[in-house]
């Protein structure tokens, strides 16, 4: 079979649920028999390509009920041989301290390896093997969610996808509007932060004062992996609905000395876990520094997402920072139509975010206010991201996001991460080392307010 014929098959397999089939008893005994032959590795490279596409080709068939049986089927009957790993343990603790030791750890290495490995990367080697894989641990984390058996395929999966999606491998693109349709396509549908709202949006952002970066890998260049949507300004920007603005004028990007990373989007559920984000940054600041010298602050415009659901979990600190709304009042939006209104909370929201952004952390625990340690990460999901890449938190925005998606997960507030240049190794050093968290002056003092 021809790569052609196999990709053409392949995607044609991709298709709505009515056209896929359950998993029969008989069809189980077929599909564990493929994959033992499969494990075996039997022939050469052209029987292994073959042997694996014909199972690509049967998963893709199944409904979801039989992709989750043969994820199970994987997990739970193709791990090491017990027998045999104990017998290597065995060898190789008598070998310990003798010339042989180096032989005997290598074999108990390979008694440790399971088939699963094998299986997985015959799957890598097909055409499009790798975005096959990345769908299919898309599907396995889903089942994962009410089936904890998944969980040792997932753990080695998620190795291999780390070693095959290294940022070494990756290619960064700059996107602009002539770039082909079908891309421009898989940006409005992967859009995470801010929802593209039209072609017109979509080229608003790809203007003339924006840039937008993705990174790709080399066996699926025509799926980005995550993108990065930077504005080019000559201030820091405080307001998403202004800097999405279709009928503002273009910025003279010439006179810009201050780019701000307003979305940043991973695309790819099943590389979840792998990271990649902070060497996209990094990368990018590479490129505007070089195309724009004038550019010497660099920062985000970002939501707070998870801010809602931690009042929800800490209702009293709503009245502990002078708030008098509900959560469910908060979350409409409607009293920022109330000029007053609007005015009295700005100062107790923003000391809420403050809080916030500085003590919540995972699991429920809250850091000190005074040295912001705690043993959990940060609560918030976007502040893990920055704060592990070295930013500080710089500013926080009243009012600056007042979509219904706004209110509803931060009542309106956004917040600016600085990136430093000079401060980001040492931030990062302090941020994974003893979890402080690096932050203005005026965003510490509203946190102890």
């Amino acid at each position: 079979m021809g790569n052609g014929s196999l990709v053409s098959k392949l995607r044609s397999l991709i298709g709505p649920e009515a056209r896929r089939s359950s998993l029969t008893a008989k069809g189980l005994e077929r599909l564990r028999g493929q994959l033992h032959e499969c494990a075996a590795g039997q022939g050469g490279e052209v029987s292994a390509r073959t042997r694996a596409a014909r199972l690509a080709e049967t998963y893709l068939a199944l409904d979801d009920a039989g992709r989750q049986q043969f994820l199970k089927l994987i997990a739970l009957e193709f791990g090491p041989d017990p027998a045999k790993v104990a017998a290597a343990h065995a060898e190789y603790q008598a070998a310990v301290g003798t010339p042989g030791q180096w032989k005997a750890e290598a074999a108990l290495r390979t008694a440790m390896r399971s088939s699963r490995i094998r299986i997985m990367t015959q799957f890598n080697a097909i055409p499009q093997g790798v975005k096959f894989l990345v769908d299919l641990r898309a599907d396995l984390l889903r089942y994962l969610e009410n089936d904890r058996e998944l969980a040792v395929l997932d753990r080695e999966l998620e190795s291999r996808l780390s070693a095959w999606f290294d940022v070494g491998f990756l290619e960064l693109q700059r996107l602009t509007w002539h770039s082909p349709a079908a891309l421009l396509e898989k940006l409005i549908e992967y859009e995470a932060v801010h929802e593209i709202q039209s072609w017109t949006d979509l080229k608003n952002r790809l203007d003339a004062d924006r840039r937008l970066y993705a990174f790709f890998h080399p066996r699926m260049p025509a799926e980005p992996l995550i993108f990065v949507e930077v504005a080019l300004t000559d201030h820091l920007a405080g307001n998403v609905q202004e800097l999405l603005d279709e009928n503002a004028p273009v910025f003279d990007h010439r006179k810009a000395d201050t780019a701000i990373f307003y979305s940043i989007s991973s695309t790819q559920l099943g590389l979840r876990g792998v990271s990649f984000g902070n060497f996209l940054l990094k990368r990018v600041i590479d490129d505007l520094k070089r195309d724009f010298p004038k550019l010497d602050k660099f920062a985000t415009l970002s939501p707070i997402p998870a801010l809602a659901s931690w009042v929800k979990r800490n209702p009293q600190v709503l009245a502990e920072v002078g708030v008098d709304l509900t959560l469910e009042q908060l979350s409409t939006g409607e009293w920022a139509a109330e000029r007053e209104q609007a005015r009295r909370l700005r100062d107790p929201l923003t000391r809420l975010a403050a809080r916030y952004l500085a003590s919540a952390k995972r699991g429920g625990q809250k850091a000190s206010q005074d040295n912001n340690q705690d043993s959990g990460p940060p609560y918030d999901p976007v502040s893990r991201f920055h704060l592990g890449n070295g930013a500080r938190v710089e500013h926080l925005n009243y009012l600056a996001d007042t979509s219904a998606k706004g209110f509803a997960q931060s009542f309106g507030l956004m917040v600016n991460y600085r990136y430093e240049l000079d401060e980001i190794e040492s931030n990062l050093e302090a941020f994974t080392g003893s979890g402080r968290i690096a932050m203005s002056s005026a965003i510490r003092r509203l946190a102890r307010a």
